[in-house]
């Protein structure tokens, strides 16, 4: 953000109340005189999982879009951005002629490119893929450790025109093949000690990534699959669910974004700690940092966040909660012996919803008061944001912030306001109070899961997704995890 910038993201138009199929539902007298600007909608179907009686549902709509430009509704009554590119990679290839001379991308410890040098070896990665016989729709897995390699097998995969998998370096190795299988991945781009290669026929295996003729698929459309995110799951039994992204999805997502954390263009240094293989790090941050023609530093370990502050310009640091809360005590014996951590001006938090692996471990890491307290002690110039999502709403929902100050209540309960085109409905009998199972829609929710039409009837609802998270919402738009 620039010097003096200021964004407060806020309830767009305040608590407005609709139930299906009636009367708009206000909170008193000044809710009532909102509900009357706009006329409640029906939605497609009843608020209820397949074996459960039919419940109200109870719309938190944005009342006027009139002057949120370029948001507006459609048939659908999604609200949606009007002018985005008609693909992710026109976006990216847009940026890389813009800002070709600068940092796209640095591991500390590894290699840097700027992002011609990234542009170049991506595109060559895709023609080894196409060499492959990899091409539009396939399923590429990207199966490594973040670092260089992992973004420009990323984007390999995506300037073919196939459909880059994301399957997170850390999971079990069974867990891991039975993602890359359930995705029906036609080639894996791996570690050097995995290795790429297709995963039907005898065909040999190699270390290195494909590497052919510079090649850019340019045919993809704003409604065309354009990346497979796994959820991790509500618990250590579950196998991770493949969620459907498109390019819309990962456009409108980048776009709120970016609005919504006021990024910079001026060549924004982000460290990102998020795992990239999760939508937190790499639709929320990765991909962001780049449409703003910033550089996105990747490290490992306390270390490499040291030095990444130290040597690499940051300004930004990118992380979840347990991530942050693990690497803390360290950063703050550093700041006391010299680490320049104030040159830090913009921290992003992000925490999944409640019931992910993820949300999960972040209660375990004991992130509480003294954390809030301790992280502006260790980056006392930074403004801090706060951004709560799940895979199938691309990683966004939900923000708190900009603050000079700790982000969020003590108690871990505050989750944000909508931001981004995002809307909200709650579901159950204490709806029309205020109370109830959150839902969420909008221009980056997911239409469907993966090969999964049972655990889609069950999530969503028309064009509503069920988060499973019980919240309230206040007058003011706040939306707050029940206890």
């Amino acid at each position: 953000m620039q010097a003096g910038t200021t964004t407060t993201i806020g309830p767009p138009a305040g608590p407005l109340l609709r139930t299906t199929g009636g009367p708009a539902a206000g909170t008193g007298a000044e809710g009532g005189d909102r509900t009357a600007q706009s006329r409640p909608r029906s939605l497609e179907g009843p608020c209820r999982r397949a074996d459960a009686p039919a419940i109200s549902l109870v719309e938190f709509p944005q009342a006027d879009t009139s002057s949120a430009a370029p948001l507006s509704r459609g048939a659908d009554g999604i609200l949606r951005y009007g002018n985005l590119s008609p693909a992710l990679t026109e976006l990216l290839d847009l940026q890389v002629h813009a800002f070709a001379n600068r940092e796209a991308v640095v591991e500390v410890g590894g290699g840097r490119l700027t992002y011609r040098e990234l542009w170049h070896s991506a595109s060559r990665v895709a023609g080894g893929l196409q060499e492959h016989g990899i091409g539009y729709g396939d399923r590429v897995a990207v199966h490594m450790p973040p670092g260089v390699r992992w973004v420009q097998a990323f984007l390999g995969a995506l300037l073919s025109g196939a459909v880059p998998v994301l399957v997170h370096h850390g999971l079990p190795s069974r867990a891991a093949e039975q993602v890359i299988a359930d995705s029906d991945a036609d080639f894996v781009l791996g570690s050097r000690q995995r290795g790429c290669g297709a995963t039907r026929g005898d065909g040999p295996w190699s270390p290195e990534l494909p590497d052919g003729a510079a090649f850019i698929d340019d045919g993809a459309a704003l409604n065309d699959l354009a990346l497979l995110c796994y959820t991790d799951g509500a618990g250590a039994n579950e196998l991770p669910t493949g969620v459907e992204l498109t390019n819309e999805n990962l456009l409108s997502a980048i776009r709120s974004m970016v609005a919504a954390l006021d990024l910079p263009t001026d060549g924004m240094r982000n460290l990102v700690l998020q795992p990239l293989a999760h939508a937190g790090g790499c639709v929320d941050q990765l991909l962001p940092t780049f449409a703003v023609g910033g550089t996105v530093v990747l490290a490992q370990g306390a270390g490499g966040v040291a030095r990444a502050i130290a040597g690499e310009g940051v300004d930004t640091v990118a992380a979840n909660t347990r991530i942050l809360a693990g690497l803390l005590p360290e950063l703050a014996a550093g700041r006391a012996g010299g680490l320049p951590t104030e040159r830090v001006i913009r921290i992003s938090r992000s925490d999944q919803r409640a019931g992910t692996a993820d949300g999960d471990a972040a209660e375990a890491a004991g992130a509480g008061p003294d954390f809030a307290a301790q992280l502006c002690r260790v980056f006392p110039s930074a403004r801090q944001w706060s951004v709560w999502g799940a895979t199938e709403t691309s990683g966004i929902g939900l923000a708190l912030g900009p603050t000079a100050g700790p982000v969020g209540g003590v108690d871990g309960t505050l989750l944000g306001f909508p931001f981004g085109g995002t809307e909200l409905a709650l579901c159950g009998p204490r709806a029309a109070s205020g109370h109830g199972e959150l839902l969420c829609r909008g221009p980056n929710v997911s239409r469907r899961y993966w090969k999964d039409p049972q655990r889609t009837a069950d999530r969503f609802t028309g064009t509503w997704f069920h988060t499973g998270d019980q919240v309230s919402i206040g007058r003011d738009g706040l939306v707050r995890r029940s206890a």
